[in-house]
């Protein structure tokens, strides 16, 4: 079975009546966490902006919180683990500011929980690759997004 484009996928949307695509929708959060969260976010983010930042940053320091950095070892399976859930939040923000925010965040607190401090090749690197994502994010902001975020980057550069 060949799966249809978007654009036909949207054509065919097109023509169904609104309780239809009540039901389409409410299917397909069922699949997936993932699908509820993005169906939640984008239903609530008109009334609360800042809704998927700070629930995103409240999921992160649960991670942190919870990680094992008993050794080196462990201490870098955590960190991975943990940009494996916040490269799955990014995927449901557009916002190139929430998502340089959110990066940020990730590179304060593996500082702050001592990460750093066990010199792992994979653990630096996972940090120079999410610092240099937030560089590139930040060049795409506005003027003024951009001098903040700058300062909290050279914090951490």
């Amino acid at each position: 079975m060949e799966i249809p484009s978007l654009a036909q996928l949207k054509k065919d949307l097109s023509y169904l009546t609104e309780r239809e695509l009540v039901d389409i929708i409410t299917d397909l959060a069922k699949f997936s966490r993932d699908n509820k969260a993005f169906l939640y976010f984008k239903l609530n983010e008109r009334d609360m902006p800042s809704l998927f930042v700070d629930t995103v940053k409240e999921d992160l320091d649960d991670a942190f919180q919870s990680a094992n950095t008993k050794n080196y070892h462990l201490a870098k399976k955590s960190a991975q683990a943990i940009r494996r859930k916040l490269n799955k939040s990014l995927k449901l923000g557009k916002n190139k500011a929430d998502q340089a925010e959110l990066i940020l965040y990730f590179c304060e607190m593996l500082r702050k929980y001592g990460y750093l401090q066990f010199r792992h090749p994979v653990i630096t690197n996972l940090y120079q690759v999410q610092v240099g994502k937030a560089k590139k994010l930040i060049a795409t902001l506005h003027e003024d997004l951009q001098s903040d975020f700058t300062y909290r980057l050279e914090e951490l550069a």
